[in-house]
């Protein structure tokens, strides 16, 4: 029943789907630039913001490993 409703001419489950994607790179996106600018503030230097991008985004490129090893094993 819930698969007959469109949205933009998208099921539901392909709009929830798409809707997720693009929510979440806007997220990791915007947490970029919040790392970019605090290490700009802070003055950091080049190797000072190399650690903190590695330091403070280490969440999101595992959330995104995960997602590419699940495609790549055909586990969804």
């Amino acid at each position: 029943m819930m698969d007959d409703i469109l949205i933009f001419g998208l099921t539901m489950a392909e709009f929830e789907d798409y809707s997720l994607k693009f929510g979440l790179a806007a997220l990791i996106l915007y947490m970029m630039f919040i790392i970019w600018n605090l290490g700009k503030e802070s003055k950091a230097g080049k190797y000072g913001m190399m650690w903190m991008f590695i330091g403070l985004g280490v969440g999101f490129v595992g959330f995104v490993a995960k997602g590419i090893i699940q495609k790549l094993l055909g586990i969804e």
